[in-house]
């Protein structure tokens, strides 16, 4: 029988050779702050446990690099994900001196690789597979409960993210809410406004130029620089405005956060809407009129239902891209978790910026899942026929 490689699964293979074999596993510190020393798989883990992670590891690649059932890819991806999370939950209490409360145990640089080349598996498997909207769904909320149930279990104590968030855990959370509230809020405000805005422009032609060149403008200005330009106006407004710091307007905190990233919002809602509603066939818009549809009515029961995958699109670009930039609002007293990253820079304490930063890219992995899935669903219409 001909032994078929798969391409994807030859690059996978490496990058776990190289996470395996070139990398360490886990990094013994004697503080939070100081360097410490290397450790191999073999080293972080007792023998059978080094061992067997190593075993799995091996079938995983090896399934990775032949041409096999999407299914089995998709079993093997996750059994190697769940072995490594374990391991290396596994690895801090194995390595961590008993009775030492001030040594540090944390992930390194293999243990990442090794992530990304069985997450990278993972979603080639479930591309090939093309599982349907609620399955997706159905397979982030699985993930999500695998590592709630890790950190419930106290498998993951002994790591120094996590004795990074005990000693903050009322803070975290409190961040946390003022990350998601400025990302969701945001994006709130731009749909308001942005929708309106990218009907008008798409009725009004003359307007559209030069609407989305502004909206374009501002796209370009960086964003710690736009935090800077709107200090001045808002500190005026608070100052100047009766009850407008009562509101919580002021020059710095979240109120020049929310508002640049509202302006950062509205290019992609705009721009969006005047594509989806240009691309309704003229024959839907001729039939609606055919039957005695006025404007209105056109474009609330024809335009935008059809429309929506495309402007659903802009939402979902929005809310990852208001996720990740809602972490620079600490720069500025905005809350959220950038706090925990620049803190942790300042003390050059890298679990500490990893609390910040692994959050976000959760959250922004989840919500692009989700949202890609509302997508689909709405982009698939009766007897098969686009939407767009």
């Amino acid at each position: 029988m001909r032994i078929r490689f798969d391409k994807l699964g030859i690059v996978i293979a490496l990058i776990a050779a190289c996470g395996v074999f070139f990398s360490a596993f886990a990094v013994l510190k004697p503080n939070r702050i100081l360097q410490g020393q290397a450790k191999t798989i073999l080293e972080a883990l007792p023998a059978w446990a080094g061992w067997g992670l190593l075993v799995l590891l091996a079938v995983a690649t090896a399934i990775a690099l032949f041409r096999m059932s999407p299914w089995l890819k998709l079993t093997a991806a996750a059994a190697a994900l769940a072995a490594l999370t374990i391991a290396i939950g596994y690895a801090a209490s194995f390595l961590t001196p008993a009775g030492n409360s001030y040594a540090r145990v944390s992930p390194a640089s293999g243990f990442w690789i090794l992530l990304f080349a069985f997450a990278l598996l993972a979603a080639d498997a479930l591309t090939r597979l093309q599982p349907p909207p609620w399955m997706r769904v159905l397979f982030l909320a699985i993930t999500g409960g695998g590592i709630a149930l890790l950190l419930i279990s106290g498998s993951w104590d002994g790591l120094s993210i996590m004795k990074e968030y005990g000693g903050r855990a009322d803070v975290f959370w409190i961040e946390a809410g003022k990350h998601v509230t400025l990302a969701l809020g945001s994006l709130f405000a731009a749909v308001l406004a942005g929708l309106p805005l990218g009907i008008l422009c798409h009725r009004v032609t003359w307007l559209r130029t030069g609407v989305l060149n502004t909206l374009n403008l501002v796209q370009t200005i960086p964003s710690i620089a736009l935090f800077g330009i709107l200090i001045g106006p808002l500190a005026w407004i608070a100052a100047t405005v009766p009850g407008a710091a009562a509101l919580g307007i002021r020059g710095i905190g979240a109120a020049p956060a929310f508002v640049a990233l509202f302006l950062y919002s509205l290019l992609p809602v705009v721009a969006n809407t005047v594509v989806g509603l240009a691309g309704v066939p003229p024959e839907a818009n001729d039939a609606a009129r055919g039957i005695g549809m006025t404007d209105r009515q056109r474009l609330f029961q024809v335009e935008f239902p059809l429309a929506l995958p495309v402007i659903l699109t802009a939402i979902r670009i929005v809310l990852v891209q208001n996720i990740g930039m809602a972490t620079i609002a600490a720069l500025i007293g905005g809350g959220g978790f950038g706090v925990f990253v620049f803190q942790g820079i300042g003390q050059t304490a890298m679990d500490l910026v990893l609390l910040g930063a692994v959050p976000t890219v959760a959250l922004a992995f989840a919500a692009a899942v989700m949202l890609d899935a509302l997508i689909e669903a709405n982009s698939r219409v009766p007897n098969g026929v686009s939407a767009a």
